[in-house]
């Protein structure tokens, strides 16, 4: 059942509801492997074949998620309020706010790519008012290109193990959730490629009232950048380690159809040093620094068809650079439009905006362009959804470099349930990055595939496939490569 209209007598019970869907929303975080430090055959390679080779599963883990677009591609959105700490982030806010409280959502109801069915969900492991969800992934990597190279393509395939684990408040009020992991890869012919990344995230909620909340996020990581990724050093052959350190405070505060949230983030980086393919050091210390923001965002919703939003966030970026060049820079980024229903089985979002960002490198200087999103999301049957994305903003390649982007993209992804444990996806995108002060200009080709098949409660099976064309006008920057991955989970 839906309603439109808003009925006052049921806000606590409707706001109750948030609450509990958001216990259920958990950040799910894909992060880039670490990579060794020599290249070429070892003798740790043939180790790697004595101790796997007779091994029938490959892969543990997706292809590496530093990639090679400056627009993200198509998630989940995050639910209300944890939306309020990526404001930019779509969120189907008029339809979650006109759906009566008192309704079961059933899980036919969900989208396709996160939906849970009776029977095939972990079951965690109680300890007072606290879940436990342990999990552990064996298998294997293909990579037809793992030097990201144009001329000289090297394959090879990893073994890779990541033990995760989450832990859930079950409290009646406030809420607590810590997620980690460890990833070790190992590759059989390169062990320059051999990488473990490892992170715990910390995320809370304060109910300050029922309609009112403190958010916070915690994260400390150590990670790499992947080889051919857009922030990889040009040239490298090894992957780029560096620390993460991340902060969010967020107050959100909801006013019947009104949702309001401010807050501050900050993200600190370390960076340790690469390798180029004649030997040589590249050196990344001039990367080190923080970034520091302030963000708001506004959602108000004139019926559960059509809602308004407004996201807005300034930035302050200080790295150490270096004497020749400097990699500080401050700006914003602003973000207003509307989402809808069409029909039952239509819904989508369209926004418009701004972007501004002055770099203290004076062959950038000031880079201010328009910014503009558009989705659309179609679900013919309750077994499948269909969404496309068009997004052109200015931004940069990455937090911390100098390098401003002009990027354009669509995207095209489907979801189908082919049975109620079985999911089915595929996707496609293309991207045109423009690299201002650069005489550069890239095209970016990517297709992905994906099958998840979920045994029971304990264990699932994914097989992922992605394969990416950069064609840049800059000759050392092309490349493409495919990847397949294919995982073992047991969870509890």
């Amino acid at each position: 059942m839906r309603i439109d209209g808003f009925l006052p007598n049921t806000l606590s019970k409707r706001l109750a509801a948030v609450r509990n869907e958001a216990r259920r929303c958990v950040l799910h975080m894909v992060l880039t492997g670490m990579r060794g430090r020599d290249s070429g055959r070892t003798a740790r390679s043939r180790r790697w074949g004595a101790c796997c080779g007779a091994a029938t599963i490959f892969v543990a883990s997706a292809p590496s998620s530093a990639f090679s677009q400056a627009i993200s591609p198509l998630t989940p959105p995050a639910l209300p309020p944890w939306n309020a700490e990526t404001v930019f982030e779509p969120v189907p806010y008029a339809q979650f706010w006109s759906r009566y409280p008192g309704e079961k959502i059933e899980p036919e109801d969900t989208p396709v790519m996160t939906r849970q069915w009776p029977g095939y969900e972990p079951k965690g492991i109680r300890a007072h008012s606290w879940m436990f969800y342990p999990s552990f992934s064996v298998g294997g990597l293909y990579d037809s290109n793992v030097f990201a190279s144009n001329s000289d393509k090297k394959s090879d395939i990893a073994a890779v193990v990541s033990p995760s684990l989450r832990i859930a408040s079950l409290w009646d009020k406030h809420q607590l959730t810590f997620d980690g992991y460890v990833k070790s890869e190992r590759y059989s012919h390169y062990a320059s490629l051999d990488q473990t990344d490892a992170s715990a995230r910390l995320k809370g909620r304060i109910d300050l009232r029922h309609d009112s909340a403190i958010l916070y996020n915690f994260q400390a990581a150590y990670l790499h950048e992947a080889v051919g990724s857009l922030s990889s050093p040009l040239g490298a052959v090894e992957p780029t380690p560096y620390t993460r350190i991340h902060e969010n405070v967020t107050y959100w505060h909801q006013f019947k159809r009104l949702s309001v949230s401010f807050g501050i983030r900050n993200d600190n980086y370390r960076f340790g040093s690469t390798r180029a393919q004649d030997g040589s050091t590249i050196n990344q210390d001039s990367r080190d620094g923080s970034v520091y923001a302030g963000h708001s965002r506004i959602d108000y919703a004139f019926t559960g068809n059509l809602g308004m939003f407004t996201a807005f966030e300034a930035n302050i970026r200080d790295f150490r650079g270096s004497p020749t060049g400097s990699l500080s820079s401050r700006g914003y980024r602003s973000l207003t439009g509307f989402n809808f229903n069409l029909t039952h089985l239509i819904s989508g979002e369209i926004g418009a905006g701004y972007t501004s960002q002055r770099f203290d490198n004076p062959t950038i200087g000031t880079v201010t362009d328009p910014a503009f999103r558009a989705m659309l999301k179609w679900s013919p049957t309750r077994a499948i959804d269909v969404t496309a994305k068009a997004e052109e903003i200015t931004t940069e390649a990455v937090e911390t470099v100098a390098s401003a982007v002009r990027a354009q993209s669509v995207m095209l992804g489907v979801d189908y349930a082919f049975r109620r444990n079985v999911v089915l996806s595929a996707g496609g995108a293309y991207e045109n990055d423009k690299f201002v002060g650069q005489d550069r200009q890239d095209n970016v080709y990517s297709a992905t595939a994906s099958v998840q098949y979920l045994l029971n409660h304990y264990s699932s099976v994914g097989l992922r496939y992605r394969y990416v064309n950069r064609d840049s006008s800059l000759s050392t920057a092309i490349y493409d490569k495919h990847e397949i991955a294919l995982d073992v989970t047991a969870h509890f």
